[in-house]
C-alpha cells in the first residue's frame, strides 16, 4: 500500500515513466514540468481516499518500480494512472497492480473503469485480456491558449454558463448518473471545495434554468487539463469549454472530446486545437450506454 512517505519517489516515477515511453514512442515527453510536480497525483488520490495507492517494491533495494491508483466510487471503481520503472519494463509489474485491483473491485461486484492510450497497445493488449472492453473513444485535444485569450465569435444558441457551488453536487450527481450510468459525489465537493486552488468547475443550464451540464479543470504544472465533464448536448458541452479556455491564457492545455461528437470536434478545430493522442474507455463489466456527451480526466482518473 502507498503511504505518504512513498509521494515523492512516486512522483519521480511517474514523471520517468511516462516520459520514456513517450520519447521512445513518439520522439515527445508528456511532463513539462519538474518530477516533483508529479506529486500532485499521489496527492489528490490520497485527499480522495486515503491508501488507495499501491507500489510495487524491488525486493532487494526496495526501490518503487511500479505504483497506480485505483478510486472507488458510488457506482464503479475507477483505475487512474500506472507507470512502471523504465527498467522494469516487461517484467509483469503492471500486471501484478493490475491483479490486485480486479480482486479488490470483484470482491465488491462492481464495474472497473479506466481511460487508456489508444498509442500503447503493451497496455492495451494487458487491459483487453483481462477482460476490459473498449466502450468508447475520445480524441485529445491541445490548444495553446493566446495570453490575450480565444478570439471566439459570439454564440446566442449557446446554452448559459455559470460558476459552480455547493448547491450544485445534488445536480451534478444526477446527471452524470443520466448521461453515463456513474455517480462520485466525493469528487463534485473536492473539486468545487478546492476551486481557490487550482480546480475549477462550470455549469450548464438550459432555457429554464436547469442543469445540463458540468466541467471541470484543472491548472497545475503537472496536468493542465479541461475535464471532467459531462453534459446533455454537444452545445452544452462547446458553451462549458470555451469558458473554461479562458481560464488558460498564454497556456497549453488538453481536453479529451468524444470522436463521434463532430460539431464538438469540428468546433474546437476552428478555435486552433489540434489531436495530441487518441484514448479508449474502457470497462471491466457492466456499462451503461452514454446518453450525451461524455469528456474524461486523468487527475483524477474520470473512467
Amino acid at each position: 500500500m502507498m503511504v505518504p512517505a512513498d509521494f515523492d519517489e512516486v512522483a519521480e516515477l511517474i514523471f520517468l515513466s511516462t516520459n520514456g515511453w513517450y520519447q521512445q514512442h513518439s520522439g515527445h515527453s508528456i511532463f513539462q514540468c519538474s518530477p516533483k510536480d508529479c506529486r500532485v497525483f499521489p496527492e489528490v488520490y490520497e485527499d480522495l481516499d486515503p491508501e488507495c495507492g499501491l507500489v510495487v517494491e524491488h525486493p532487494q533495494t526496495q526501490m518503487v518500480i511500479g505504483s497506480c491508483f485505483f478510486h472507488p466510487r458510488e457506482t464503479h471503481v475507477s483505475l487512474g494512472i500506472m507507470n512502471v520503472h523504465p527498467n522494469y519494463f516487461g517484467h509483469g509489474i503492471a500486471g501484478l497492480l493490475l491483479r490486485h485491483i480486479i480482486e479488490y473491485t470483484d470482491s465488491r461486484a462492481l464495474p472497473l473503469r479506466l481511460v487508456s492510450s489508444a498509442l500503447n497497445l503493451d497496455s492495451y493488449s494487458l487491459y483487453n485480456r483481462s477482460g476490459f472492453v473498449p466502450t468508447s473513444i475520445y480524441q485529445d485535444m491541445v490548444i495553446d491558449v493566446p495570453s490575450n485569450g480565444i478570439e471566439i465569435q459570439e454564440d446566442n444558441s449557446l446554452p448559459t454558463v455559470r460558476e459552480a457551488g455547493p448547491s450544485d453536487f445534488v445536480a451534478m450527481g444526477q446527471i452524470e448518473f443520466e448521461i453515463s450510468g456513474i455517480s462520485r459525489e466525493r469528487d463534485y465537493c473536492y473539486f468545487i471545495e478546492k476551486g481557490d486552488e487550482i480546480w475549477h468547475t462550470v455549469i450548464s443550464e438550459d432555457e429554464d434554468g436547469n442543469v445540463d451540464g458540468f466541467l471541470v479543470s484543472v491548472d497545475h504544472p503537472a496536468s493542465r487539463m479541461i475535464g471532467p465533464g459531462v453534459a446533455r448536448s454537444e452545445k452544452a458541452a462547446l458553451a462549458m469549454l470555451r469558458r473554461q479556455l479562458g481560464r488558460f491564457k498564454g497556456k497549453s492545455v488538453v481536453f479529451l472530446v468524444p470522436a463521434s461528437c463532430n460539431l464538438l470536434v469540428q468546433a474546437a478545430y476552428e478555435i486552433g486545437a489540434r489531436n495530441c493522442e487518441l484514448h479508449f474507455g474502457q470497462v471491466k463489466g457492466e456499462a451503461q450506454p452514454v446518453k450525451g456527451v461524455v469528456m474524461p480526466s486523468f487527475l483524477p482518473e474520470s473512467g
